[in-house]
């Protein structure tokens, strides 16, 4: 048997110990700038994605602390970079994609959406731990008014085997800037965390007509304002 010590080591075995610390943290960041690898849904989290294979519309309604807005945030990702896991079943975009992801204030858009997709929005040097992997998270512009709320995002697209790399962008959107600051450019997609008001959830869908998909959009929420238009639209069938 060989002994430790009659190795031939291009270290010291005194310095095992820092070593291994050494390996441990590096696992550790590796893991908090790749959540998006590591997303395992379970089973209502699995329904909503595969629904948006061939539903244009889609709810995910639930109550607090059960991962509705850590599901939407993950399938955004996936669309912003291109990552899509070997078993999944939901919508793919082939191509890179301009989407919005939105709440009801500029608070809540960066406490709640921004915080998963990007990471901490006070810790800038922990933007990157987010949904978005950090080696996909190329560049952002700060919105105005509203400490740590981005206005964009700028994520690094495909770039493996064959598919040459590009960029998807996606904005934060709130509810209470109203529905004129909702018109404007073609979308791909809509993320709609917390029921949003009729008018805006139409100009948002709106958005997405001449998208990749055609119409594309997801809300996330816990239901707080009983059956409301958007709720009705979903649950009786109304549209």
């Amino acid at each position: 048997m060989t002994s430790l010590s009659a190795l031939s080591l291009p270290f010291a075995p005194s310095q095992i110990p820092s070593i291994l610390q050494y390996l441990e943290r590096e696992a550790r960041r590796r893991k908090a700038e790749n959540k998006l690898r590591d997303y395992r849904p379970y089973t209502k989290q699995n329904e909503f994605h595969a629904a948006g294979a061939i539903h244009s519309e889609r709810l995910f309604m639930a109550g607090n602390q059960l991962g509705k807005t850590i599901a939407g945030g993950a399938e955004i990702a996936m669309h912003l970079t291109g990552r899509y896991p070997n078993d999944w079943e939901g919508a793919t975009f082939n191509k890179p994609v301009n989407m919005w992801a939105s709440g009801v204030t500029g608070d809540s858009t960066r406490d709640n959406p921004q915080r998963i997709l990007v990471g901490p929005p006070t810790i800038e040097s922990a933007w990157g731990t987010g949904m978005i992997p950090k080696d996909c998270l190329l560049d952002w512009d700060r919105a105005m008014g509203v400490p740590n709320l981005l206005d964009n995002v700028q994520v690094r697209w495909g770039g493996g085997g064959d598919v040459q790399a590009s960029e998807s962008v996606l904005s934060f959107k709130s509810y209470e800037k109203g529905r004129e600051k909702w018109q404007g450019p073609t979308l791909d997609g809509v993320w709609f965390d917390e029921e949003p008001p009729l008018d805006i959830y139409t100009e948002g869908l709106t958005r997405t007509n001449r998208g990749q998909r055609g119409q594309f959009s997801m809300i996330t929420f816990t239901p707080l304002l009983g059956m409301s238009e958007v709720v009705s639209m979903f649950l009786l069938g109304e549209k």
